[in-house]
């Protein structure tokens, strides 16, 4: 049996880490969304085995357990002792390594479809319980929906739908090891967003004030390091975003635009900055 499983990017509109846990694991308060940028995941299953096998177009993401939808597979198999093998393709059109949830959503999309495919009868919260053995954004991409997000990243609140907006994503030539960034925090030193004014903003689906309470803690530690990432939202600001930020620990740097009109100016501005730009919608 097989089936093709959707990963959408996610964005951060706003990313806090209040303080962490005694065994060195930060707490998160977020608030995330989904955006039609997507690699998609083919799941095959086999009886004659038990062999899990991931394959890609990418040639950046490796195929063994170091890949993060092979340890999803592998989760699954061993957790619920399943007799039968995979086979994982995914077709990567999301940057890696880029703050944008790619391995993450590709490692959630397997847990979602192995769930139906080996009847596990499994509910998304148990899928996002078990994807944060995985890493701390797979319980957000089992949804895949605008939420808050909040503990180790298993604590899930969706919210209602964004108001009209477009998203112009750009990707700069550097690739960031979120490790390192999270290594650097140091919690007296943060500058912490306002993430209920955010949360505000989204249920009253104003996104002038959505735009000017967004924020990312990270974003100062991973600029620091890596000064494109202040220069292309500089720019995509000069090109008339309403906001820009850094997704994640970066280093891609996201426009939010509520004119379409706009979107594309921007768009086509930062086209001439970086050579991954994508113009996309939030998913509703």
């Amino acid at each position: 049996m097989q089936l093709i499983e959707k990963a959408p990017a996610k964005i951060n509109l706003g990313l806090d880490t209040p303080y962490h846990h005694q065994d060195g694991a930060e707490e998160w308060n977020m608030v995330m969304t989904s955006v039609d940028l997507a690699d998609y995941v083919e799941i095959q299953t086999l009886t004659k085995h038990k062999r899990i096998r991931v394959a890609s177009d990418s040639g950046f993401l490796p195929n063994d357990q170091r890949n993060l939808a092979y340890q999803a597979a592998h989760l699954l198999q061993t957790q619920f002792n399943v007799g039968e093998g995979v086979n994982i393709r995914i077709k990567k059109n999301i940057p890696v390594a880029a703050g944008l949830g790619g391995g993450s959503s590709d490692a959630a999309a397997v847990l979602r479809g192995l769930n139906q495919l080996w009847q596990l009868g499994l509910s998304w919260q148990e899928l996002a319980e078990l994807g944060l053995q995985i890493d701390s954004d797979v319980p957000y991409c089992v949804y895949g929906r605008t939420a808050h997000v909040r503990g180790r990243g298993e604590r899930i609140t969706p919210l209602s739908k964004l108001p009209a907006a477009w998203v112009v994503l750009a990707k700069p030539k550097v690739s960031v090891s979120t490790p390192s960034i999270l290594q650097q925090i140091r919690y007296d030193d943060l500058d912490h967003p306002d993430i209920d004014a955010l949360l505000r903003a989204v249920r009253d689906q104003n996104i002038t004030e959505m735009c000017a309470v967004m924020g990312n803690v990270l974003e100062p530690l991973t600029a620091h390091r890596y000064p494109e990432i202040t220069q292309l939202k500089q720019q995509m600001m000069k090109f008339g975003a309403d906001a820009a930020q850094m997704s994640g620990t970066g280093p891609t740097v996201f426009g939010l635009c509520s004119k379409q009109s706009r979107a594309q100016r921007v768009f086509n501005g930062m086209k001439g900055f970086c050579r991954e730009v994508y113009l996309v919608r939030p998913l509703p």
